[in-house]
Order: C-alpha cells, then sequence, then structure tokens
C-alpha cells in the first residue's frame, strides 16, 4: 500500500455569497479529500479539506465554502490539473501522466477535454503558404500533418492520410479561405496534388526541395551499389566504392581536395576528391549519374529553373533508376521549378 501524506484545513464561509449578509448560521461541515501536487509519486498528498456549511438568517440561503484551490464538486485540486496539462504536451503515455500525479485515465482525458475549446477549427482562414507531409504516429501508421510554409506552426493533423478524409476536412474551409492559399509545399505524393487541385483554386504546387535531392541521391547510391558488386570484392575498385560511400553523396564543393589522407581499405593515400573521382571513374554510367546528381542539386540550390530543365532532357547513360527519377521530375516539371524557384 502507498504511504500517503495527509493535511487537514478548514475553509471558512465568512459571508453569504448571495446577500453578503454576516449573520450566518453554522451547521456543520463538509469532508473532502483533495488530491494535490507531490514531488513524490509514490506519496501522494492528500488535503483533507473542512468545508464549513452555513445558513444565512437574512435571506434563509444555504451555502458551502468554496476555494480557488479546487473546482465545485470535484475531489482533484486545480494545481494537479495544470500539471496534468503541462505532461500532455510532452510525450508521455495518458498512463504514464496518471500514474506520475495519482490520478485515473479518465481524469487526465478529462483534463485535456476540458481544454479542447481553445482548440477549435476555424474555417474561415488558411495561410497563403501550405505545407503536406506525413509521418509515423501510434502504432507506427502514417498521419497526415499540414504545416503554415511561413512560420512551420502545425495547421492540423489528421489520423489518416487518405484522400477521402483529405477532401472532406479540407471541404470544410469556407471559398475565401481555400482561395487564399497561394502554395503547396510536398513531396511527389501524386493524390496530394488531386487534392490541390480539387480544393486550392488560386494555389501552385511546389515540390520541396529535400525529397528532390532524397530522390537523386537514393537513385545514385542504388547504382553505386550495383556496380560495386560487379567488382572482386578484394579488387581495388570494389574498396573504392564500398569504402567511402558518404563522399559520394556529399557536394562536391565540400569535398577535401588539398591534404590526402591513408585509407587501409584500398591501401592508398588520397584525398576525397580523388577518391570519389578514381571511384566513379571505374563505370561511364556511374560517372554520369554522379555528374547529373551534382549538378542537379546545385541548380537546385541556386535556383536556376533553366539548367533544371536541360538536366531533365539529359540524354547521357546514368542508368535506370535515376533515368526513372528524371521521368518522374519531367512529369512533374511545372511543381519541380516551383520548387527550385519559390523555397
Amino acid at each position: 500500500m502507498k504511504k500517503h501524506k495527509i493535511y487537514e484545513a478548514e475553509l471558512i464561509q465568512p459571508a453569504c455569497p448571495c446577500c453578503g449578509s454576516l449573520d450566518l448560521l453554522h451547521n456543520g461541515h463538509l469532508i473532502t479529500n483533495i488530491h494535490y501536487l507531490t514531488a513524490n509519486a509514490s506519496h501522494p498528498v492528500i488535503i483533507r479539506l473542512a468545508k464549513q456549511r452555513v445558513k444565512c438568517r437574512d435571506c434563509n440561503r444555504w451555502s458551502m465554502a468554496q476555494s480557488e484551490l479546487v473546482n465545485k464538486y470535484c475531489s482533484i485540486s486545480n494545481a494537479s490539473k495544470l500539471k496534468v496539462l503541462s505532461a500532455l504536451t510532452e510525450d508521455s503515455s495518458m498512463i504514464s501522466i496518471a500514474r506520475e500525479n495519482n490520478v485515473s485515465v479518465n481524469t487526465v482525458q478529462r483534463v485535456l477535454g476540458s481544454c479542447s475549446h481553445h482548440f477549435l477549427d476555424s474555417y474561415e482562414y488558411l495561410p497563403a503558404h501550405l505545407a503536406f507531409d506525413e509521418f509515423k504516429g501510434v502504432d507506427r501508421q502514417l498521419h497526415f500533418i499540414c504545416l503554415n510554409g511561413d512560420n512551420h506552426q502545425v495547421v492540423q493533423i489528421l489520423r489518416t492520410r487518405y484522400k477521402k478524409t483529405l477532401l472532406k476536412y479540407f471541404g470544410r474551409f469556407s471559398p475565401q479561405a481555400r482561395a487564399n492559399v497561394k502554395t503547396v509545399t510536398m513531396d511527389l505524393n501524386f493524390y496530394y496534388q488531386d487534392i490541390v487541385r480539387a480544393c486550392f483554386p488560386n494555389a501552385q504546387i511546389v515540390i520541396d526541395r529535400f525529397h528532390m535531392i532524397q530522390m537523386l541521391t537514393r537513385s545514385f547510391n542504388s547504382l553505386r551499389v550495383r556496380t560495386m558488386k560487379t567488382f572482386d570484392k578484394k579488387s581495388r575498385e570494389h574498396q573504392l566504392l564500398k569504402s567511402p560511400w558518404k563522399l559520394y553523396l556529399k557536394k562536391y564543393d565540400e569535398l577535401e581536395k588539398i591534404h590526402p589522407r591513408y585509407n587501409w581499405h584500398y591501401k592508398d593515400c588520397l584525398t576525397q576528391v580523388q577518391a570519389v573521382m578514381e571511384g566513379i571513374g571505374a563505370n561511364t554510367t556511374l560517372e554520369n549519374s554522379y555528374n547529373l546528381m551534382q549538378s542537379f542539386i546545385k541548380a537546385i540550390e541556386d535556383g536556376d529553373t533553366q539548367k533544371i530543365e536541360s538536366l531533365i532532357a539529359s540524354k547521357d547513360s546514368i542508368g535506370a533508376l535515376m533515368h526513372k527519377t528524371l521521368l518522374t521530375f519531367k512529369h512533374n516539371l511545372k511543381a519541380v521549378l516551383n520548387g527550385a524557384a519559390l523555397t
């Protein structure tokens, strides 16, 4: 059994709350056990509060002493509720919050529910710039998140990312609020684009730069691994493509060009640039793919839309995966160019 710290206190009614008279008839106390804050959850604190009952001789009304310590008809102190509410802002389950504060899970749910009116959606306004994405949440399910593109504040989180759910949610907003949206930033999720076209008549679709660069690096890295496996494991080419693999994914401008370092895998003293250049030189397709990836990343960062268009139309031998990535960019050319120019 838990040990409780119990503090006894009396709450006095000084005057009639109805008429303000001081002529009161005292009629005993109502004993209430109030759950209060504690620094140690294994030693709960209870305030045994004796509330005075009185009858006013002037207006003949009954009343009971009340305090800001606790709400009427409640046995959980307001201070404890504030602590629970604070814990709800952190990454903790309701069960652990209830255990740490010596309350029930239902109490935690009621505290959260009592604040729900502060978070009611307003369907008369949407930010001019939105961002769509998904994340893994409860039970590792993918949830939809909508952000304000300017300050990255959360606009809404939905339990599912299904098209029907998103159309229903954004359909609640007034036509004026939806017309106010100018851009929607997203990854290359095709049905997100359908939602934008259906709900936001004046919005431009913007592909996030991060997702474009991620697709390029993944395609190149898959080709690097595939090329590496064509060489003998003990060969210099295999070791150059395997050991310094992180260097191939770095920007070329960030590679060390002056100071060589010895690497025991390929048993040579090379700069980072020398290692990368010799590695990609083992295969023409890999070299073309690397050069295209680096040029594309630089064009994205510089906002050079003409360069991006020319790279997408490249006829060089770049491998099937990189070619597929460029085809995806080509099918979403306007959104890709918006991503380079507007973000």
